[in-house]
């Protein structure tokens, strides 16, 4: 295995005080159960093979919520994966492998997760006025092959702040 994108996610949005037991266990089993298990069984075989690269997908909202926009829970979930153990991830960089915790933290992308959302209701969302496509995406990850520990914002400026 040469890269793990750890690209899984569920999105939801309400009032904090509204998330329920369910909604917080559907996050966590996703966002962070997912990545934790996934991202072991990945390093372990690139610990055998003595290289490799982890790639996690973000949000930008992790880094810059929007008023008005319900998802701290979610946010919680989805976001900051660098800040595990940097001692433990320099001991996995020592081995040759690059974990980039993530890498990419991208605002709305046109993908099905927004197939039935207004489309010019989403490109309110960034400063560029824009949907993200895919390809900027994986360009992103492709272009990341050898930084390590950095997170690369595809998202129109919106990391900035609101504007």
């Amino acid at each position: 295995m040469d890269v793990l994108v750890n690209n899984a996610g569920i999105f939801r949005t309400k009032p904090f005080t509204d998330y329920t037991t369910e909604d917080f266990n559907a996050l966590v089993s996703t966002n962070l159960l997912g990545l934790l298990y996934i991202t072991q069984r990945a390093v372990q075989q690139m610990l055998k093979q003595k290289s490799g690269n982890v790639v996690t997908i973000s949000a930008s909202l992790a880094d810059q919520p929007v008023a008005g926009m319900h998802a701290s829970v979610s946010m919680m979930t989805k976001g900051r994966p660098e800040c595990s153990n940097p001692k433990s991830r320099n001991r996995i960089r020592k081995r040759r492998i690059r974990f980039n915790a993530n890498a990419v933290a991208p605002d709305v992308v046109d993908s099905p997760l927004h197939k039935d959302d207004p489309r010019d209701s989403l490109k309110t969302f960034q400063p560029m006025g824009k949907i993200e496509e895919i390809k900027a995406i994986v360009d992103a990850i492709l272009w990341h092959g050898q930084g390590t520990g950095e997170i690369i914002h595809v998202d129109g400026g919106s990391h900035a702040g609101r504007w």
